[in-house]
């Protein structure tokens, strides 16, 4: 693998169908926005042969990041598929957006992947989500390798950001996260800064010199031999302490010199099950430099030493109907399963689906079963449908180069399958199965918007029905309660990049307006009324007469309508009109036009006249005597609380509970976790918390997270009740 003395040709660029899972690797990038993922994957294309200089493509477009809202906001808001050929072996790079607002597009990645490569800057060293991701990575095993790049930087430290990724990334075990290589320094220049121009081999003790442009193998003189004595020491010791032959530790101890296949063979299997992190270094290219520092090396680690997809399990799969289905890992003749991963919609094209096949092998042109469920909540509706798949293809950028099918363990582009939003299963039409779906973020962060024209409002409903359908971590709400159309975002640039795509991929405009809870109004204390409603002009007239009285109820009562007429004053039949208007009036409110809750309506008394009295004039009359029995009492405002859990570093905690009770809330508890995090338990009026997903981003520097759900409507302390008054009586 990476140590390996001789090294892999590169290909001729073009992805083409892989033919055995053998030959694949699936790999995700991972770190912090700005760590350098993008210009490493276009630094692998480029030693692959894949692009021309670095970061093209024949017809000069980015092989990443080639999106034109992502050349806007200059950085990752999507996941980019870059699949490349080295030493026979394809390797499918999936780039992810570090930004947090983006993290459904990390998820998508890291189910589509069977390894990852965890990018971390040394110039800014490891932030708190990246260690959450790793933490995700080791609950389910998945190798892991750590690149540290921006070793141009003023200050840089390689020695330093191994140790820093020990502590970060290696738990009980910082032997388990140890370098392959160390970096090689030129001549100091006039700002004391030494430049990356190679690398050392700790295993081989070979020199890697890229300062001509391309990969130089050479002996390294006596004076370096010292310095890489200790590193390659505990690197050994650190292979051979995850060894399955149990006698190699007591054979080195015992003096014996073990062989450098032996030590290769190992180191291998130890990545491959994720029991062995490797440290690699990557420095940019010189200019029309042919392979940029240290790509040699990674492209050999991933060939060599990340797992094949015979090696992923494949997540559940049941029948349509719920029942489990067994289905053996990467079987290319097995029944046809395959996944949704990243939806994207192309002005020329259509709806273009990248897909992970876990079995069988998808062909052009077949009918397949697309199957979406358990996405309710979010807007998708469960679907069971037929369709013909489009064209296979490999994403180049923004080419597309055509393949003739795609197996087990391979990534492709599918083209035209109109119903199939991300997250859907792909299988056999005549053997109709369904896979687990992935964990995702909850969107809480609320935008709730109006189209900006009448031309606009005929296509918002297409546009965000499109827009929801190809990003699953936002919610599309149309609230009964306030009348807002909301979508449910992780972020303000996830809201921001959702707002571009409507305007320049759907043709949408929208006007942002303040989002509103649904509050309640309800009776501080009883009250009566009476509904007078006798109107006649003129033939058919109109006559009813109900007298009610109103009493509160504890909170999650609703609305109890009685009946205690006497002596028949209001006719049976009209009984039921009395309580269908009150009913009504108290869905419209009696005071600040929200719904009226938790309260006792009894009908006490009325009049009635045989001719002129209807259902339409007893439904009139309830309504004006809740109306007269509001007009008499002191109205509650209710607002909606939420039980709040946030997830906090220990050394926020105190951070977070103060600016929890400043939102008016109640801390219920706090409970230790694992990974020095608390969890902490609070009930916090939704008014208050709006926004909580960004302020709660930047205090806790975006290590912390948070969900939240209803827990009741209590009554709003009385100046910010009358507030609200106001403003509703200037609205009206």
């Amino acid at each position: 693998m990476g140590d390996k003395a001789n090294t892999h040709p590169g290909a001729a660029g073009r992805a083409t169908a892989a033919d055995h899972p053998a030959s694949i690797r699936n790999v995700v990038l991972v770190g912090h926005s700005g760590s350098g993922k993008t210009t490493l994957v276009e630094a692998l294309a480029l030693t692959a042969g894949a692009v021309n200089r670095a970061g093209r493509v024949e017809d000069g477009g980015t092989v990443s990041d080639y999106d034109e809202i992502e050349h806007r906001q200059q950085r990752s808001v999507q996941l980019s598929l870059v699949p490349v050929e080295w030493g026979g072996y394809k390797i499918n790079l999936l780039d992810t957006p570090g930004y947090a607002d983006f993290v459904g597009e990390l998820r998508a990645g890291l189910r589509a992947a069977d390894a990852a490569l965890f990018v971390v800057s040394a110039a800014d060293g490891v932030d708190g989500s990246t260690r959450m991701v790793w933490e995700e990575c080791a609950a389910v095993g998945m190798p892991r390798a750590i690149v540290v790049t921006h070793l141009e930087a003023a200050r840089a430290d390689f020695e330093e950001m191994t140790r820093t990724c020990a502590e970060a990334f290696g738990g009980d075990d910082p032997d388990a996260v140890l370098p392959l290589y160390l970096p090689l320094h030129g001549p100091q220049g006039p700002d004391g800064h030494a430049p990356v121009t190679g690398l050392t081999g700790l295993l081989s003790q070979k020199l890697f010199d890229y300062s001509s442009g391309e990969r130089k193998e050479a002996e390294p003189g006596e004076d370096l031999l010292p310095e890489i004595e200790e590193a390659r020491n505990r690197l050994i010791e650190g292979i051979i302490a995850e060894s399955e032959d149990e006698t190699l530790m007591d054979r080195y101890l015992g003096g014996e010199e073990i062989d450098f296949k032996t030590l290769v063979e190992d180191l291998e299997r130890a990545v491959a099950r994720g029991a062995f992190h490797p440290v690699l270094a990557a420095a940019p290219a010189s200019e029309g430099a042919r392979q940029g520092i240290g790509t040699v090396e990674l492209l050999e680690l991933v060939t060599g030493g990340f797992p094949t997809p015979f090696e992923h399990p494949t997540p559940g799969v049941t029948t349509i109907d719920g029942k489990p289905r067994e289905i053996k890992p990467c079987d290319t003749e097995g029944p046809l399963v395959a996944e949704v991963v990243k939806t994207a919609s192309d002005p020329y094209v259509g709806r273009i689906s990248l897909v992970r096949v876990f079995s069988g092998t998808l062909r052009p042109d077949e009918t397949v079963h697309v199957s979406g469920h358990g996405l309710a909540d979010r807007g998708h509706e469960d679907h069971d449908v037929d369709e013909r798949v489009g064209a296979l293809s490999a994403p180049f950028g923004k080419q597309q180069r055509s393949l003739t099918h795609c197996i087990a363990g391979d990534l492709a582009c599918v083209a035209k399958l109109s119903r199939a939003e991300t997250g859907d299963t792909l299988s056999a039409k005549d053997d109709p199965l369904l896979m687990e779906p992935w964990e995702m973020p909850d969107p809480l962060l609320p935008l709730a918007i109006e189209a900006h024209s009448k031309a606009d409002e005929d296509k918002l409903s297409q546009g965000l029905a499109r827009l929801v359908a190809e990003d699953p971590t936002m919610r599309l709400e149309q609230n009964p309660d306030t009348h807002q159309v909301v979508l449910w975002c992780l972020g303000e640039a996830h809201a921001d990049v959702a707002l571009e795509r409507l305007r320049s991929r759907y043709g949408v405009q929208v006007d942002l307006v303040p989002h509103r809870v649904a509050l309640r109004e309800t009776f501080a204390d009883k009250s009566a009324g009476r509904g007078r409603h006798v109107k006649q002009s003129g033939g058919h007239g109109q006559f009813a007469i109900c007298e009610i009285e109103v009493e509160p109820l504890p909170g999650g009562s609703g609305i109890e309508f009685v009946d205690k007429v006497i002596g028949g004053a209001v006719p049976r039949q009209f009984i039921p009109s009395v309580e269908k208007g009150v009913r009504a009036q108290a869905a419209r409110g009696v005071a600040t036009g929200h719904q009226l809750i938790d309260v006792r309506v009894t009908l006490v008394d009325g009049k009635a006249h045989s001719v002129d009295s209807s259902d339409a004039a007893f439904q009139t009359a309830g309504a004006l005597a809740l109306r007269e029995a509001a007009a008499d009492a002191r109205i509650h405002l209710l607002e909606p609380v939420a039980e709040v859990s946030v997830l906090v570093g220990d050394d926020y905690v105190g951070a977070v509970m103060s600016d929890l009770s400043g939102r008016r809330g109640r801390v219920l508890g706090t409970e230790q976790t694992n990974g020095g995090r608390t969890l902490v338990r609070a009930e916090v009026p939704e008014i208050e918390i709006g926004r909580y997903a960004i302020d709660l981003r930047s205090l806790s520097h975006g290590t912390a997270r948070f969900d939240r759900s209803y827990a009741r409507h209590e009554p709003m302390p009385p100046q910010i009740s009358e507030r609200i008054r106001e403003g509703a009586r200037d609205a009206s």
